[in-house]
């Protein structure tokens, strides 16, 4: 009986040897989530005391070792070469965490960091879940569909569609289609059916990650056509369905080129980007309030006719208004064409009244100047006249220069009549006078006479 109590004591000793040579301790798992393709730290502590072997696995794939004070890359996983490491000067004061650099979709999965010392082993479990961010969603319209997309993405995200004015949920049907590429990361695209006329509604499209920690949100108004005159001021509206913090706003233009970004303003930096400097501008004060419209100070029939798109990007959303603009040729009013008549009707009697001065002028000139050395030529060839004579000679010679006169005169009276229609100053009809010599007289034309009587 002594024997076999003794034999007992014995045993509990080995056993209790052994337990404290060859224990195993087992802890809970860990649960990480890493972004796709930031770094991620796997977890893993220990108990340190003096050398510690190391060794990370995945699903018995070896990932890292470390043993003799030192990383062992011999049997790793060519998945993991060059993605790994330890934080070498941390291990003596238990740290076995494992940094795995640059995440990809292929290393979601559980993770066992076994470390072993001379007091015993240890496993730990780290369960690793990957996702990819949405970045973006891309929304575009055409005549028939409106389609929203997004790249990228891990898990796959789940897509909503609404509209404004609402509708039936049975009328928003659409079509979903999701593919991977080869490094395992979803695009998906969602496309929806136009309900009605493009500028009855505004269409929303929204992408919501797995875990529901993202919700992507765009949306799309197709404004109804503006018909403009040229050179008058135009607004092309643009107004946020919902307020907005910190954003960005993009006016792009289209005609027969490439979209063309005319203006750009983000209100984190206050910066503003003014391709059309002085012929389009924002409203300040409204902008902050959601209404990014365009003004155009002179729009021109050519230079301006187009499709004009603005953007309002936020905080995981994104919104949109398209605008078709045709700058048409300004009728002329009433006011305008009896202005235009005016102008023209006194141009052309300005324009006739040059013609005559230059015309009619010179040759009535002319005709004083010759009557004038005629007259003079005829009274220096008769000599002296008796006092009656002279007398005969004077009226027939104001009878001839009456004549000519009468002619000159109607020229002045054309003149005046030119001058009222006008309202100019031409020459006066002083300009057709030529004046005689001082003290000369006009003789009339001699007719024969008699021999003089002793």
């Amino acid at each position: 009986m002594a024997e076999a109590h003794g034999l007992m004591i014995m045993l509990l000793i080995i056993l209790e040897k052994l337990l404290l040579t060859n224990s195993k301790v087992l802890l809970p798992d860990a649960n990480v989530t890493c972004i796709i393709p930031d770094d991620c730290i796997l977890p893993c502590s220990f108990r340190p005391t003096g050398t510690v072997v190391i060794h990370w696995y995945k699903q018995q794939i070896p990932v890292h070792s470390y043993y003799y004070n030192k990383d062992q890359f011999g049997l790793q996983n060519k998945h993991f070469s060059g993605r790994t490491c330890l934080f070498n000067s941390h291990i003596p004061h238990g740290n076995a965490s494992l940094l795995l650099r640059r995440v990809k979709v292929q290393d979601k999965g559980r993770y066992k960091c076994y470390t072993s010392t001379r007091k015993g082993n240890q496993e730990m479990f780290v369960n690793l879940e990957v996702k990819a961010l949405i970045q973006s969603v891309i929304m575009e319209m055409s005549d028939e569909m409106v389609t929203c997309s997004s790249h990228n993405i891990y898990p796959v995200p789940q897509v909503t569609w609404a509209t404004d004015p609402p509708s039936a949920q049975e009328a928003l049907e659409n079509s979903t289609i999701k593919t991977t590429d080869h490094k395992g990361l979803f695009t998906v695209v969602s496309t929806l059916r136009i309900l009605d006329s493009l500028s009855n509604y505004t269409y929303f499209c929204s992408f919501i990650s797995a875990d529901k920690t993202q919700v992507w949100t765009a949306s799309w108004k197709n404004h109804e056509g503006i018909t403009h005159g040229e050179g008058h001021a135009l607004s092309i509206p643009c107004i946020t369905p919902h307020s907005l913090q910190n954003f960005s706003l993009t006016w792009t233009f289209t005609s027969s080129s490439e979209p063309t970004v005319i203006l750009r303003y983000d209100t984190k930096t206050k910066h503003t980007f003014n391709l059309w400097e002085g012929q389009a501008e924002l409203d300040q004060d409204l902008l902050f309030l959601g209404d990014g419209s365009l003004l155009l100070h002179k729009p021109d029939t050519e230079e301006h006719s187009g499709t004009y798109t603005c953007t309002f990007s936020g905080l995981q959303s994104k919104h949109i208004v398209q605008t078709k603009v045709n700058i048409t040729v300004s009728p002329i009013s009433v006011d305008e064409q009896s202005l235009k008549r005016s102008w023209w009707s006194t141009a052309a009697s300005a324009a006739f009244f040059l013609f005559t001065i230059i015309v009619a002028l010179p040759q009535c000139v002319r005709q004083r100047a010759k009557e004038t050395r005629t007259a003079s030529h005829r009274h220096n060839g008769a000599g002296f006249v008796e006092g009656g004579l002279h007398k005969d000679l004077n009226a027939t010679a104001s009878y001839i220069i009456g004549q000519h006169g009468v002619e000159c005169n109607r020229l002045e009276l054309q003149f005046e009549a030119q001058d009222e229609l006008t309202d100019s100053t031409p020459n006066t009809a002083e300009d057709c006078t030529v004046a005689l010599p001082a003290g000369a007289k006009i003789e009339p034309e001699e007719k024969p006479v008699g021999l003089p009587v002793d």
